[in-house]
């Protein structure tokens, strides 16, 4: 009797599984799989434009919502696909920054609603393009990316970038629209090709974004441009660093905002850091810290690095009544990166003595400098009780460290040490004029010398 023949075995093959499990595989899929999909064959092009399997892809990269669609009238589909052919260029970008756009918003309608009619509203792939022309160079994505959700914001105040304030100084930085910015475009000596991103109408203080990787910078790197105070040569340009691009600089700015990282005061954003480490309580009474590193106030070259801290003083509000007492006097031990310590002594703090008792906060703020880039300052303060006169006790100031950004030493300064000795005659004879429009451009108040330890 003749052996049966078995049938030869079928190949495997996606496209014979039942509809469901392939929807499941094609639900796994990128956007880009999913749009390959459509050229495989019939069946595929009819199942990889399944609406559900475009929500998952229009949530993830555009961020748009169920009232979103429904307000649009379309599918899924025809939704990424119209926001793509828009926006697809910042596919990577996009909803990290629209992410941190919205929580802002959020966060600052509720705090500080005045800032947020300050924000402009977004700019077009036309108009990014007629600044590349203008200023012959190419902005980041993600720098384009962001513009194409808000174009900066209006030169008021509060600026969008936070604010300092000490007795006799004060900062408040805009962000820049895109036209203010390239007007700002930096072609001269130390600042070449380079974008200002904020801008201070108090101090004419500026955070540039370098395009191009020159005189020492790497590309798209962001800083504060600190003049070198000890070079011969005026584009002699030290730089404190704040961001390594854009989209780290901006959303991790945002993050310290709507985390609490940076205070709401009056209606501002201070930039004040707080380390929640940085706490003592005795008795009663606890002591907190925030510090803030000022560089218009600082510079390399001399090393002379300023910072603020900012300094609350509460009482616990379960305290007694006869728990009520006045501050006497401070004392610190401030000790810099040498181990060099300074001891300082005084009545009251700026100036005041204040009264503690349960529940109330008492909050200042001052500064110190140091010659090296970090250090740290702790203490104690002496209160007497208000109920019991001869009474005095300490209270614990918590250690706080201060430490300066990263920063990069002018190439300009470099060439001129190497060069010492030989001047260039015609050169110098004729920066009269030069000189003097950069040192207009670059006039923010120079260190006066050592910060008083009692203001």
């Amino acid at each position: 009797m003749a052996a049966a023949v078995e049938p030869e075995p079928q190949p495997l093959s996606l496209e014979l599984l039942p509809t469901d499990p392939l929807l499941l595989i094609l639900s796994f899929l990128d956007y880009r799989d999913l749009l390959s999909c459509c050229y495989v064959s019939r069946r595929f092009n009819q199942l990889s434009s399944h609406d559900p399997l475009w929500k998952r892809h229009c949530k993830k990269y555009w961020l748009l919502s169920e009232a979103e669609k429904t307000r649009r009238k379309q599918s899924w589909k025809a939704i990424f696909i119209s926001i793509y052919s828009d926006l697809g260029r910042y596919i990577q970008y996009y909803a990290t920054l629209k992410k941190a756009w919205d929580d802002i918003e959020r966060y600052l309608g509720q705090r500080c609603p005045r800032m947020i009619g300050s924000l402009k509203d977004s700019v077009q792939e036309e108009d990014l393009d007629a600044v590349e022309a203008q200023i012959g160079c190419k902005l980041p994505d993600d720098y384009r990316c962001s513009f194409r959700i808000h174009n900066g914001q209006k030169l008021v105040v509060p600026g969008l970038m936070g604010s300092m304030a000490l007795s006799n100084h004060y900062r408040s930085e805009d962000l820049l629209d895109i036209d203010t910015a390239a007007g700002g475009f930096q072609q001269r000596l130390g600042l070449k090709q380079c974008l200002p991103l904020t801008f201070c109408i108090h101090t004419g203080l500026s955070q540039y974004m370098a395009l191009e990787s020159v005189e020492g910078r790497n590309k798209y790197e962001i800083f504060y441009q600190c003049p070198d105070q000890m070079a011969r040569n005026p584009s002699a340009i030290d730089m404190f660093i704040t961001g390594t691009s854009y989209l780290e600089w901006f959303t991790s700015y945002v993050n310290n905002v709507i985390t609490g990282g940076y205070p709401i005061i009056r209606d501002q954003i201070f930039r004040y850091v707080h380390d929640k480490e940085c706490v003592a309580t005795t008795g009663d009474i606890t002591v907190s810290v925030s510090t803030s590193f000022l560089p218009e106030l600082s510079s390399v070259h001399p090393p002379h690095y300023f910072f603020t801290y900012r300094i609350r003083i509460e009482m616990s509000k379960d305290a007694l009544p006869e728990k009520a007492c006045q501050l006497d006097s401070r004392y610190w031990r401030i000790t810099n990166a040498k181990g060099d310590v300074e001891e300082v002594q005084g009545p009251g703090v700026v100036g005041e003595f204040p009264i503690i008792s349960p529940g109330r906060v008492y909050e200042y703020t001052s500064c110190t400098t140091f010659s090296t880039t970090s250090g740290y300052m702790e203490g104690y303060y002496t209160f007497h009780c208000l109920y019991y006169k001869d009474k005095f006790f300490n209270v614990i100031i918590p250690r706080f460290h201060m430490v300066c950004p990263t920063f990069k030493v002018s190439t300009a300064r470099m060439e001129t040490n190497h060069n010492e000795y030989a001047m260039d005659e015609d050169e110098d004879s004729t920066d009269t004029d030069e000189y003097e429009d950069r040192r207009r451009v670059l006039d923010i108040p120079a260190p006066s010398g050592r910060c008083p330890r009692h203001t």
